[in-house]
């Protein structure tokens, strides 16, 4: 490896927010790259993949021992469970797997950058105090978000390296096979909607759909990812990346159904996890019709679109912290979404 080069670890590679921080930093030019993963990756010229099971901690010090060049440690692994208790102890167990191989042999290690979300402000239990900012109030646990940015602070008492969180609104990406994808689940369901000849309804609780909302795109929270983690000014704290504009569900949902040329009607509260349940084999006659990629599993995260969908309170934060520090980069997020879905189209996921 060029040693003058930073050396960035990518831990959990293959999901939307890790795909597209390794895209980026493989566009710098000035980064060897390597992802981690559970399935490994396709190697290419600036990214290596390790597949390994972060939970076993045998498994990290087996794989991840030789890599002594590490300088940035990108964490963006996830976990899911069924319960906010249940997720504490293996996303714990991952990032301290991750730091307990790599800090005792990357000798150079410049930084350690955690991603993490809202749930730190308590959004994902019900109306949170908005704008959040990063100087709120803890809330309750249990909660790993928070967990895990303590482990990092009393990890770096007296250590060369800093850390950054950065907390992102929900984000928007095109990676399938990724359990919280909301394009995804608009494009798939508005597919499936067009495909039966019906209207594209909004599904979640009625007080969603005029609740002021915001999303991360995912390139954006990339740059906004290396920028935190390289500049001097950010270490040790904690930032909100958001695209930086506000949205209501009742005016962009008929702009979402145009792009896709189908109607819309009222909204009918429904749980998409239910109601799509049995359309595996419709989406089997779509996929041969327009030779599409991806099975059904690959590109169903209903579970995650009922979860946002139900969101009756406004969800947004205070992102001007990074701005007034110097990351100065805004997106559109109606021209976001219609970004995405034609990147879907175009990588096969979505019919044209």
């Amino acid at each position: 490896m060029n040693t003058t080069k930073n050396t960035a670890l990518v831990v959990g590679a293959n999901g939307v927010i890790g795909t597209n921080l390794i895209n980026h930093l493989a566009s710098l030019g000035t980064w060897n790259i390597i992802g981690l993963s559970r399935r490994g990756g396709s190697d290419t010229a600036a990214t290596r993949y390790i597949a390994v099971d972060l939970i076993d901690l045998d498994s990290c010090m087996d794989k991840l021992s030789g890599l002594t060049d590490v300088t940035h440690i990108f964490y963006a692994a996830y976990q899911d469970r069924s319960s906010w208790a249940e997720l504490v102890a293996p996303n714990m167990a991952m990032l301290v797997n991750v730091l307990s191989a790599i800090e005792p042999v990357a000798k150079g290690l410049k930084h350690v950058s955690l991603m993490q979300g809202y749930k730190v402000y308590g959004a994902h239990l019900g109306p949170f105090k908005t704008p959040a900012r990063e100087t709120d109030a803890g809330h309750m646990p249990p909660e790993f978000n928070m967990d895990q940015q303590n482990f990092l602070e009393s990890r770096q008492k007296g250590k060369s390296w800093t850390w950054t969180a950065i907390r992102p609104s929900v984000v928007g990406g095109t990676s399938a096979g990724n359990p919280m994808n909301l394009a995804l689940v608009i494009a798939v369901y508005a597919t499936i909607s067009k495909k039966l000849g019906i209207p594209l309804r909004f599904p979640g609780k009625p007080g969603a759909y005029d609740k002021l909302m915001e999303m991360t795109d995912a390139n954006l929270l990339a740059k906004a990812t290396v920028w935190a983690a390289t500049s001097p000014q950010c270490a040790n704290q904690a930032f909100n990346i958001n695209n930086g504009d506000l949205f209501r569900w009742n005016e962009l949902w008929p702009k979402i159904a145009a792009y896709f040329e189908i109607q819309t009607a009222p909204p009918l509260p429904m749980s998409l996890q239910t109601m799509m349940a049995d359309k595996e084999s419709l989406w089997e006659t779509i996929k041969n019709e327009y030779g599409l990629k991806h099975n059904y599993e690959e590109i169903s995260s209903w579970a995650f679109g009922d979860f946002v969908f139900s969101w009756d309170y406004d969800f947004f934060a205070d992102g001007t912290k990074a701005r007034r520090m110097g990351f100065h980069e805004f997106i559109d997020t109606e021209r976001m979404f219609y970004d995405l879905f034609d990147e879907m189209r175009n990588n096969g996921i979505i019919p044209y």
